[in-house]
């Protein structure tokens, strides 16, 4: 399978991964910095990026 560049900015660019509930949010990495980004399922304010590679590859 391919691998193109703009599906990959799709799926993996501004996304970030609740700590608590691994739950997704797309938003800015300074808005991550700044806390003002709540999770919708947990409220927390802890967020880390999403990793790009499978860990099987």
């Amino acid at each position: 399978m391919a691998k193109f560049e703009a599906a990959i900015g799709r799926l993996f660019r501004r996304v970030f991964v609740c700590k608590k509930c691994k739950q997704k949010v797309r938003t800015d990495g300074s808005r991550v910095l700044a806390g003002s980004v709540k999770c919708r399922k947990c409220q927390g304010k802890s967020f880390r990026v999403i990793k790009s590679k499978s860990k099987g590859a």
